[in-house]
């Protein structure tokens, strides 16, 4: 098989527009197609040249030998297009091409260029030149050699033969470089003594990894088959003749892929044992020299190292930065660790396989290792627990620190709450930030106790003398002592200050409180005016009642002179208070002010309604005195009629008020009720003395009580007619205030 002289990654661009390609199909002389799908757009001839030239590098003399059968598919292109290509093969694969297929579109050419074109060019091109359309190309090529292009049943996949003959190509090139490099190296050894210097192990290592140019093979190897057996059992040729193998070893070389394996397992093979020949010569002395390059860094710069390391900082930043270079120091270590874990399965293993004199060798060396790491590690974990515990106990100086400064901040600021409530929440984080600290500095004895242990507690070096590390030692714990003495002393002072501050903020409560008691009992006072107003207009039927009303009266006016000396001790307490604190008089500046407003409409109110209950029960009295006896004389009745009047006038009157605004008891209704009950007992008195009269008159005689009757029924009709006309003014005012009501009903529905 030729070798191939070009490579596909050169002129990749160029394949992947896939100007031909070689299917796999053949003609029916067994002939390789190649394929031209010439497009609408204009064709480079020096792209489809180079195209050319790389496809046919690729089958065997052999197989070029049975000839080309080249298909131009110029459907999609112009007459002077496809006569360029077809006199360009000419140049590029003369002695292979034995048949060109020039697939014609529907819409022909002109037949009279194309056949004098053809036969013009016959004897210079040396090929059989045929117009063929594309559903009568199975005349030459058998369907099953056909893609779907010209309706057969081929399938090719240009991206992924690309791929492939990529992967074959970079295969061949590492297989063949590697082959090279691994028999220089095996020949070399022949030659060479036992004992190599440097230069020829570094000979050793080919350029490229055995292993995975051998995966990449197989690999390779296992989708040809594959592909291979899919296709002979997909398709087989038409009219008997051979089966159809798309990736046959004139396309893909199958056997060559076979043979470079095959060749550089067996090279590989023999620089497997070159190498495990050579390992096992120099594994003892390696061993040996690791172990000693073990313990020497460990017992020199490695102790160094831990030995500078003996502090344990003043601040949470300063310990951080000893655990950064600690962890330096580890990392360090580490990879020496992981070279003792190596050695110590390198051992064991030759302990297993080893001659009698190399085992007493090597069980003392790794005697003398394990004793040197296991001390080291020792060290590096006593000095990881010391620095844990050093951060630990900074940290939460640090936090304690925050802690009691912003205790003593909230000490120091201004209390200036709004209400009790706010006086309350503070007072509670005020506690929360008390028990907090108390938490923190428990936190840090508990901390400080641990790191004191860890410090007094660390393994001393083998041979060393102990002054030095004792006075680190004593240097740690004197500062270590010395911040809980000073957090300590801190604590207590933020406690005093706290309890200065708990009755302080206790005395804003009773303030807030007083005044908000204060504001109460206004509130009450209003409330019991605005009863007395409004509710208390009744005067009694009888002086029984009358009497029991105005007992209840002297009653509520108790109760609202108790209210107005609970408001006035309240808000005389909140003086005091203010001073206590040294701040000015808050609410109760306005609250004082309004309770001595309310309470004197309250007294105004209250003075009017005993008189009018007062006049009452004397009217009451008169009345029923009147009623009462047998022989009554004209002045008591004019005494009760005059009282009446003075009562019917007193209702109509409204309460004035020290600022100068009036208020009425209760409703028009109300009033007109209680007017109506005055004038009853009006009509009776005055029922009473037409009695008397006509009593009189009876014994005077006939005529004088005939003149007096007269008289007493004109004045009982002038009674009769002011009680008319009263009751409509109280049914006028009644419907007046039952449209203010609705009025001011409508207003709040708005």
């Amino acid at each position: 098989m030729s070798a191939v002289t070009m490579e596909a990654t050169t002129i990749l661009p160029i394949l992947k527009k896939k100007l031909a390609f070689l299917s796999g199909g053949k003609d029916r002389r067994s002939g390789l197609i190649l394929n031209i799908p010439l497009s609408s757009d204009q064709t480079s001839m020096e792209e489809l040249s180079a195209t050319l030239d790389y496809l046919l590098s690729i089958p065997s003399e052999k197989c070029k030998a049975r000839g080309f059968t080249v298909i131009v598919d110029g459907r999609k292109s112009q007459w002077n297009t496809v006569k360029t290509v077809v006199l360009m093969l000419q140049n590029v694969i003369p002695p292979e091409v034995s048949l060109v297929c020039v697939v014609k579109p529907d819409e022909f050419w002109d037949k009279k260029v194309t056949h004098f074109c053809f036969w013009k060019e016959k004897d210079r091109l040396g090929f059989e030149v045929i117009l063929v359309s594309a559903n009568k190309l199975t005349r030459y090529i058998e369907p099953c050699q056909l893609t779907d292009d010209f309706g057969g049943s081929l399938d090719y996949d240009h991206s992924d033969w690309l791929n492939k003959r990529l992967v074959f190509e970079k295969f061949t090139k590492e297989s063949t470089s590697l082959l090279d490099e691994l028999s220089i190296i095996n020949d070399a050894d022949k030659s060479s003594s036992m004992d190599k210097d440097k230069s020829a192990d570094c000979a050793l290592l080919p350029s490229f990894d055995p292993e995975t140019v051998l995966q990449t093979g197989h690999e390779l190897l296992s989708e040809l088959q594959q592909r291979r057996f899919n296709g002979s059992e997909g398709g087989g040729g038409g009219q008997g003749g051979p089966a159809w193998c798309p990736m046959e070893e004139e396309l893909l070389a199958q056997p060559q892929v076979m043979k470079l394996l095959d060749s550089l397992r067996e090279q590989y093979t023999r620089y497997q044992e070159l190498c495990r020949q050579r390992n096992k010569r120099t594994q003892l002395d390696e061993i040996h020299a690791k172990v000693m390059q073990v313990v020497t860094w460990l017992q020199g710069p490695g102790s160094e190292l831990l030995k500078t390391q003996q502090t344990i900082g003043d601040s949470i930043r300063s310990a951080q930065a000893l655990q950064q270079k600690h962890e330096e120091i580890e990392s360090q270590h580490s990879e020496w660790f992981a070279v003792y874990v190596e050695l110590n399965q390198q051992i064991a293993a030759l302990l297993s396989t080893g001659e009698e004199e190399e085992v007493a060798e090597l069980k003392a060396l790794q005697q003398q290792l394990s004793d040197v790491c296991y001390r080291q590690a020792a060290q590096l974990e006593s000095r990881q627990n010391v620095l844990q515990a050093a951060q630990g106990f900074h940290s939460t100086t640090q936090e304690l620190s925050q802690q009691l400064d912003g205790l003593l901040g909230m000490l120091c600021a201004d209390v200036a709450p709004a209400d009790g409530a706010a006086i309350q929440q503070n007072l509670k984080l005020l506690e929360e930030k008390l028990q907090t600290v108390e938490a923190g500095l428990t936190s840090l004895r508990q901390k400080g106790a641990l790191l004191l242990e860890q410090t007094c507690s660390q393994p001393s070096w083998p041979l060393e003398e102990t002054e030095s590390p004792t006075t680190e030692q004593q240097d740690s714990v004197q500062h270590i002592q010395s911040v809980m003495e000073d957090m300590q002393l801190r604590k207590q002072r933020c406690e005093d200050m706290v309890d200065v501050r708990r009755l302080k903020m206790l005395q804003m409560v009773q303030l807030f409180k007083c005044e908000e008691d204060a504001l109460q009992a206004v509130e009450w006072l209003s409330e019991l005016l605005d009863a007395l107003l409004k509710t208390h207009v009744r005067l009694g039927d009888d002086s029984q009642e009358t009497r029991t009303m105005l007992d209840k009266h002297r009653k509520f006016v108790d109760v609202a002179q108790s209210t107005y000396d609970y408001g006035r001790q309240l808000l005389q307490a909140t003086v005091v208070l203010c001073q206590s604190l040294r701040c000015t008089t808050r609410s109760s500046g306005d609250t004082l002010p309004r309770l001595n407003r309310v309470w004197k409409q309250f007294s105004v109110s209250a003075e009017e309604r005993q008189q009018r209950l007062e006049l009452a029960l004397n009217f009451h009295t008169a009345a029923e005195r009147v009623l009462q006896q047998e022989r009554v004389e004209a002045e008591s009745l004019d005494e009760v009629d005059s009282l009446g009047k003075t009562l019917l006038d007193r209702l109509t009157m409204p309460v004035i008020f020290p600022d100068g605004s009036e208020q009425f008891f209760g409703s028009p209704t109300d009033t007109a009720a209680a007017a109506e009950g005055v004038r009853e007992r009006l009509l009776l008195v005055e029922e009473r003395r037409l009695q008397l009269q006509e009593a009189r008159l009876h014994n005077d005689g006939d005529e004088r009580e005939e003149e007096v009757l007269n008289g007493q029924d004109a004045r009982l009709d002038v009674i009769g007619e002011e009680l008319s006309e009263k009751e409509d003014q109280d049914e006028e005012e009644e419907d007046v205030g039952q449209q203010d009501e609705d009025l001011e009903r409508a207003t709040q529905d708005c």
